[in-house]
């Protein structure tokens, strides 16, 4: 019967290094400098995300005479227009997360312009 095989019990280690430490990698990102801005957490953009789908779920769940009044780019007014127009669940939830994205694409002073505008009509809708 063959000697079962050895393994090295000591792993090549670089100076400084203990043995039992996670090697680090050149392609990680290094720490922020203080010219950079600090950059949101993971957790902060799927807020924003999430947030930013929410508002794509009130402007489609807008009527068409209210959707027109709003000024949105093109874009977003066609990807709501097929959203409204759409009944299968998984194509709606496909489009919702385009729209999200679309959202998430636009400048935030054009966000800002979306979401006085949901907000007047919401206001409007609240009086009729």
């Amino acid at each position: 019967m063959p000697a079962p095989h050895k393994r090295d019990t000591a792993p090549s280690s670089t100076q400084g290094e203990s043995p039992g430490a996670i090697p680090s990698h050149p392609d990680t990102h290094p720490a922020p400098t203080a010219d950079a801005p600090p950059r949101p957490s993971k957790s902060q953009r799927k807020r924003d995300a999430h947030a930013l789908q929410a508002l794509g779920a009130q402007l489609v769940a807008l009527p068409p005479a209210h959707l027109a009044r709003l000024a949105l780019p093109d874009a977003l007014h066609e990807a709501v227009v097929a959203a409204q127009s759409m009944r299968s669940h998984g194509a709606r939830a496909r489009q919702m997360q385009y729209i999200g994205k679309l959202m998430r694409q636009l400048e935030p002073a054009a966000l800002r312009l979306v979401l006085e505008a949901l907000e007047t009509a919401c206001a409007v809708a609240k009086r009729l």
